[in-house]
């Protein structure tokens, strides 16, 4: 029968009870700082064990077992493993800001090598430990009893240092974490003298005077977005970089690292540099060294002679570990419970702490003073009435008589007949009496001075003042972490790519490649060029423009639609390859075929000016442009039998100059046309002579630039464009070239300047690259001379310009 008297428990009860129990162990008992001290428990145990035994910076070293030992015995019943591991991390100069002990031997390395045993490494405390444990003998903090009742260990200490903001804490608990980033030492003081001087203090007027993390390996801190929301809330996210330069290195141009973030490994990271060039996923390197030593970390990324640094730089942050994030949280104990706290919270918890000890301190010393002076009061006392005082001594049988004889004779308390039976002969001398006259003033002054402190509150705020002045003069040391303004922002595809110029064309069937100039070597004017794209049945190639990796292609369609791509999308091939068909990049519709491309490098306030075959123009402001979308958008209405023929690019105030297949030329001003929008017609821009005729180019006049004809028979021919006289739209022109049977039709022409290059390309994929002086500079109405020579039945159908290095716009 169960036992009536019995209390009943249901087990999730005791489940939760049991579980918060434990839980609130490992927060206050192990995993959280303090935020009075920056400690977590096995920390101070090892500082105040070492203090103890008497190991310090003044002392000679000891062996790290005997830490460890030391510790495991009296304070911290755990594994010697955790002990040492913390002892280790307490001495790393690149774990802490500013290391809490000395170390001697392998204390490990910034490589992420472990220390050697703790048999063989020594330690003791570092000089600034010392301010942690200052007056921790003055009854500054309360002592509790350790783990088996046989000694007493401190429950905090009393800090002089400001440890949780200068050397950070990390940590996970049960539910939560926290992970504080270590500060410099004098801009820490100085954020606490600030809050000193205004306590209302916001977390912008700290920043102002301690603006971010400086962490021991220095590094960049990309942004301060993070520490402002850090600083505000207790929780924000930073972006931590390597600090990396340029230099020439055996000829070529190397990438040298020589700071990394905070917690990170430098033989990791040169193992991901390793794997990232191994997997072809960073380019452009060609060799990697370790040159690091004593002076300092130096790790070598030398690069081939035709990489980017800039790119291969791009590259190495987005695929190891010299770029990190750094998520701050500052969450620490206040009171034994967890709180999340903002910089200004951070800076009053530790402030009231300072004066709670200062308080605490001043109390312990004036009684000690009250106590000393006293003692003092009965020595001159009993001094001035020696003669009676020796005869009442000698008089009684023992101590003890002796004791109450003058008690009773002179009045003394019991302390002061004690140490007038315990005094010398010696200080019945008269220069020893002045020297205890003297003593008793000082102890007098320094108890008005105590009583003074703990009865005026800004006088204990002074002397936390003067502590933190002198912290930084003592140990403040310059920063070290840059913090930049500019947010570390997600790379672009054209981050990773180098920038360079590249051919595209199009063929008559859709297909489309990227190759760069240099697959076509420069001839003379007549030449046959080089085989390009084989033709395969009927395909031939039908468009060709020059543009660099970065630009946009604007692919405008017989349907009248504009798609987009990079330049760099464009898959790459050789120059006898036919390339990728346009449907797999582009969502064309059924039946519809790229009529006319351009290359774009900034969506800016310049228009987009359109001709089709029939003679129509009309601009559209270049940014209606500028937000692709999948399916693509509406560019222009086309007439039922017209279509597009060609797009520029136009500055709002340019004259233009349209072409015609029977030679014709209309040159006109840009005012004449009125920018409208993506999906109206246009007007009309020339008027053409005969029905047969039709629109086959659009070139802008530039100033110091000629306009480059061609034709289909490889003829072209160069003429100023003051050779043209300038119409308004809507007239039929003058002639430009005159059309034979020998030249063919025009089908092209550019505004090109002297040092240009052209591009021609045959129907069966022969292309020529002609520097654009060996065409020389004739009048209108010519027929021109060869430009390329073409086998039987094949004909030119395009041309691009590949602009000379620094001049303005791109070559279409």
């Amino acid at each position: 029968m169960p036992d009536p008297a019995a209390e009943t428990t249901y087990i999730e009860d005791e489940l939760k009870s049991s579980y918060l129990d434990y839980a609130m162990s490992v927060i206050v008992g192990r995993a959280l700082p303090d935020a009075r001290d920056g400690l977590k428990p096995v920390h101070r145990r090892i500082l105040f064990a070492m203090h103890e035994a008497g190991w310090r910076h003044d002392r000679p070293f000891v062996k790290s077992a005997k830490v460890v030992g030391e510790v495991i015995a009296n304070f911290h019943p755990h594994g010697d493993a955790a002990v040492y591991d913390t002892l280790v991390r307490l001495a790393q100069p690149w774990s802490l800001r500013e290391v809490l002990v000395e170390g001697q031997g392998n204390f490990g390395s910034v490589d992420g090598d472990p220390p050697a045993a703790y048999r063989y490494t020594e330690a003791r405390l570092a000089p600034i430990a010392q301010e942690l444990l200052e007056d921790l003998d003055k009854d500054t903090v309360d002592f509790v009893p350790n783990f088996d009742g046989t000694r007493k260990e401190p429950t905090v200490l009393p800090a002089r240092l400001p440890n949780l903001l200068v050397n950070g804490s990390a940590g996970i608990a049960v539910g939560m974490a926290t992970n504080c980033p270590p500060h410099n030492l004098a801009e820490v003081c100085a954020a606490i003298r600030l809050v000193l001087d205004n306590p209302d203090a916001t977390a912008e007027e700290i920043l102002e005077v301690l603006p971010g993390p400086d962490f021991p390996t220095g590094g960049i801190v990309h942004g301060r977005r993070g520490i402002v929301e850090a600083a505000k809330t207790g929780r924000g996210r930073i972006v931590l970089g390597s600090r990396i330069h340029e230099e020439e290195v055996r000829g070529r141009t190397a990438l040298v690292v020589t700071e990394i973030p905070y917690q990170t490994a430098k033989a990791a990271i040169i193992e991901e540099i390793a794997r990232g060039v191994e997997a072809g996923k960073i380019e452009g390197v060609h060799d990697i060294r370790d040159e690091s030593d004593r002076e300092g970390l130096r790790i070598v990324v030398e690069l081939k002679r035709d990489a980017d640094p800039v790119v291969v730089r791009n590259l190495l942050e987005k695929n190891t570990n010299l770029v990190t994030t750094y998520g701050i949280i500052f969450l620490a104990l206040v009171e034994n419970r967890p709180r999340l706290l903002s910089l200004p919270e951070i800076v009053r918890v530790y402030i009231e702490h300072r004066r709670e000890v200062i308080r605490r301190r001043s109390r312990f010393l004036l009684q000690k003073a009250e106590a000393e002076a006293h003692i003092k009061e009965g020595l001159l006392k009993a001094i001035a009435e020696i003669d009676e005082v020796i005869r009442i001594i000698r008089k009684s049988k023992n101590r003890d008589e002796a004791h109450k004889a003058l008690v009773a004779r002179f009045g003394f308390s019991d302390p002061q007949a004690k140490a007038i039976l315990e005094m010398r002969l010696h200080r019945l001398t008269s220069l020893e009496r002045v020297e205890e006259e003297k003593a008793l003033a000082a102890l007098l002054a320094e108890i008005e001075r105590l009583k003074f402190i703990l009865a005026t509150p800004p006088e204990i705020d002074n002397l936390i003042r003067e502590d933190l002045e002198a912290l930084a003069a003592k140990y403040g040391t310059p920063r070290r972490t840059e913090i930049r303004a500019e947010e570390y922002g997600e790379f672009e595809a054209e981050d990773l790519i180098h920038k360079e110029e590249a051919v595209v064309e199009i063929t008559h069937k859709g297909f489309v490649k990227r190759l760069p100039p240099s697959a076509f070597r420069a001839q003379r004017r007549g030449g046959a060029g080089v085989a390009g794209v084989k033709a395969a049945g009927e395909d031939f190639v039908e468009h060709l423009v020059t543009a660099t990796t970065h630009d946009w292609l604007l692919f405008f369609t017989t349907a009248g639609r504009c798609h987009w791509r990079k330049v760099h999308e464009i898959p790459e091939a050789g120059r006898t390859a036919r390339g990728r068909h346009l449907a797999s990049l582009l969502s064309l519709a059924e039946g519809e075929r790229v009529a006319a491309f351009c290359a774009v490098d900034r969506f800016d306030d310049r228009f987009v000016f359109f001709a089709t075959t029939k003679g129509t123009v009309k601009k559209t402001p270049l940014a209606d442009f500028a937000r692709p979308r999948a399916g693509g958008i509406h560019a222009i209405r086309l007439a039922e039998g017209d279509g597009l023929i060609d797009v520029r690019l136009t500055s709002g105030s340019d004259e233009l100059v349209l072409l015609t297949r029977a030679g014709m030329a209309l040159r006109f001003p840009e005012a004449d046309v009125r920018p409208m929008g993506r999906t109206a017609a246009g007007v009309r821009g020339i008027r053409l002579k005969n029905a047969g005729d039709a629109v086959v180019a659009l070139a802008v006049v530039r100033e110091g630039e000629d306009l480059l004809t061609v034709t289909a028979r490889g003829f072209g021919k160069r003429t100023a464009f003051s050779e043209y006289p300038a119409r308004h739209r809507g007239g039929q022109g003058v002639i430009d070239l005159r059309v034979t049977e020998k030249t063919g039709p025009v089908v092209g022409a550019r505004s090109v300047a002297e040092g240009d290059e052209l591009f021609l390309a045959s129907a069966r994929g022969a292309v020529i690259r002609i520097p654009v002086r060996e065409v020389r500079t004739i009048g209108r109405a010519t027929q021109g001379v060869r430009l390329m020579r073409l086998e039987e039945g094949d004909e030119v159908v395009d041309l691009a310009v590949l602009r000379a290095e620094g001049a303005e716009g791109t070559g279409f």
